[in-house]
């Protein structure tokens, strides 16, 4: 079989690289309005949780039947972590600012309230990372995605790594070496990302069969 053929493993890589930057050229559009980023990246990770787990996905259709159905939980999600990440910026600044003007003990006590900022911030990043993938892919309250969000993050630490990786990768390319990689931006990663997290997320659905069952 040639490997330019339709069923080529080829012709398969390149078609999802070339649906990840139409992906992402939808994420971006419904990510315009700020408010609606969530439900944009739970729609996203719906599509490429399919893709990566081979099962029927109309790239179109299902990003915005997923951006629907999953718009009042995602963007409820997004508002609280936006906020989260606003307070925790705004603090971590203020502390530094008030690390490097102070000395002796005052010095001391805001390098301990920057490290438990650092500390905050690495629980804040695995619940954003894994909030909106689980949005996708499960039914909960909200309390619960946040905390199974961490929880999973916390167990599939490499992944959760490698999911950070990656998009710092992409994001200091973007802004740093060459921009118009922007084409690709938070598709490409989202599909990488779901080509680790599906096989998590096989193991998780798994495990709830076998509760019930027992």
């Amino acid at each position: 079989m040639s490997i330019f053929s339709y069923e080529s493993r080829f012709s398969q890589v390149f078609m999802k690289i070339g649906f990840s930057c139409w992906l992402n050229l939808l994420w971006l559009i419904c990510s315009l309005p700020v408010v609606t980023c969530g439900a944009a990246t739970a729609a996203l990770y719906s599509v490429t949780l399919k893709m990566c787990d081979d099962t029927d996905y109309r790239i179109t259709s299902q990003f915005f039947k997923a951006f629907r159905e999953n718009f009042a939980q995602a963007t409820r999600l997004w508002l609280i972590m936006l906020g989260l990440g606003i307070i925790l910026g705004l603090d971590g600044w203020a502390v530094a600012h008030l690390r490097a003007s102070s000395a002796g003990f005052i010095a001391v006590m805001w390098t301990l309230n920057l490290a438990l900022l650092i500390a905050a911030a690495v629980i804040y990043a695995i619940v954003l990372i894994w909030v909106f993938p689980m949005t996708a892919k499960f039914r909960n309250s909200d309390f619960a995605m946040l905390k199974n969000s961490f929880l999973i993050g916390v167990r599939y630490l490499f992944c959760t790594i490698m999911v950070f990786l990656m998009h710092f990768v992409m994001f200091y390319a973007v802004v740093a070496v060459f921009t118009p990689l922007i084409i690709l931006g938070e598709g490409i990663c989202a599909l990488l990302s779901s080509l680790l997290m599906v096989n998590v997320f096989r193991v998780i659905a798994y495990e709830q069969t076998e509760g019930e069952d027992q």
